[in-house]
């Protein structure tokens, strides 16, 4: 999938007020303040608290005090721990997934469609495995959105298929050869034993054995605990992480599917 890794360092040195090594800011420039909160399973107790303040001299906060604790049931106490580090930043070895395509407005996005594919473009989405929270693909793809950004069913050149939560893998290929998808998006908010992860490449083998290379859907993952630079590991074309609003896929998906017809036509 060429279009996979989309990572690279920063391609320019920061600008002349922007140094490139930092440190932690809270009540001066540098001062390395930070705050961290956790819980440990213990009561409350002025023993659970010099415990809380072991474990963040441990993180390398130091001097460490805790500024708040307080009683999670009769077994557990949730701490706030404020205090110093020492580390320092590299800005410029920071690696990031940038968006490598323009941002389209809802009604770029049906132009584009009309005049380059000239057909609707065909979406289907789901919540694979045994994950039940569909908040995020119902943000992306209902036409209510979020956060004031309308969802892929409100484009009039896309035709959306939402299959809910808990699709099966194989039955999802099924839905995407009867829908003659272009694209498939699938959201994993549940991540205990790093689930997301199994489900998504178990996703990825399910469409490289359903499909030849050149008729295969893009396949994107969405969610919150997903890194963004993993997407040619998992073998995907895109990740989305927390924060991503229906126009950047609208505006990705349009854009993907024409570099690729681009791509195949050049051949």
């Amino acid at each position: 999938m060429a279009r996979a890794d989309r990572t690279q360092p920063e391609a320019t040195a920061p600008a002349a007020s922007q140094p490139t090594i930092v440190r932690p800011y809270g009540d001066t420039t540098g001062d390395g303040m930070v705050q961290v909160s956790f819980t440990l399973p213990i009561p409350h107790d002025k023993k659970a608290e010099g415990a809380a303040a072991q474990l963040a001299a441990k993180m390398g906060i130091d001097p460490a005090m805790v500024v708040h604790a307080k009683p999670m049931g009769p077994d557990f106490t949730f701490f706030v721990v404020y205090g110093t580090v020492n580390h320092l930043v590299d800005v410029s070895k920071v690696r990031v997934v940038e968006r490598d395509f323009p941002e389209l407005t809802s009604a770029q996005v049906n132009q584009t469609i009309r005049k380059r594919l000239r057909r609707k473009m065909s979406v289907v989405g789901a919540c694979i495995g045994t994950d039940a929270h569909t908040v995020g693909i119902d943000a992306i793809l209902n036409v209510k959105g979020t956060a004031g950004h309308k969802g892929l069913e409100y484009y009039r050149e896309m035709k959306v298929v939402n299959l809910g939560a808990q699709v099966p893998v194989p039955d999802l290929v099924e839905h995407a050869r009867t829908e003659r998808a272009d694209a498939v998006l699938v959201s994993q908010v549940v991540t205990q034993r790093d689930a997301h992860l199994t489900n998504v490449r178990e996703l990825s083998a399910a469409f490289r054995e359903a499909f030849p290379a050149e008729k295969r859907p893009l396949l994107i993952a969405g969610g919150p605990r997903f890194d963004e630079l993993m997407a040619a590991e998992l073998g995907v074309d895109r990740i989305f992480g927390r924060g991503t609003t229906p126009g950047e896929v609208a505006s990705y998906l349009v854009d993907a599917l024409i570099v690729r017809r681009r791509e195949r036509t050049h051949a």
